[in-house]
């Protein structure tokens, strides 16, 4: 990812986007008074891209929501058909968790 999103999650990621996003329809607004072809023209495009934006987030999201059901389900079913060697896998990562953090 871009060094700038560097120790950024993606829900901060998203909440600073939405952020971004009211921020500039509030600007939008305060200037809805201000006439002029230019502006008029600047402040359509700014529309468009925050519609383009949400849409984006939005879809995003659902597609971050699906993927995590997916692979929900992926380990809800392997748990129940390999229950052990599913305890066994969480034992050895507990260990393995364990043992460094015992080494700090």
């Amino acid at each position: 990812m871009n060094k700038f999103f560097d120790g950024i999650s993606k829900p901060q990621l998203m909440q600073e986007f939405s952020a971004i996003i009211e921020d500039t329809e509030a600007l939008l607004n305060e200037t809805s008074n201000q006439t002029g072809d230019k502006i008029s023209e600047v402040r359509a495009k700014i529309s468009d891209s925050i519609r383009a934006l949400r849409t984006s987030m939005d879809e995003t999201e659902m597609a971050v929501m699906e993927r995590s059901k997916a692979a929900a389900k992926a380990a809800d079913v392997y748990v129940h058909d390999k229950p052990w060697q599913s305890v066994s896998a969480a034992a050895a990562i507990g260990f393995l968790v364990g043992w460094l953090a015992s080494r700090r």
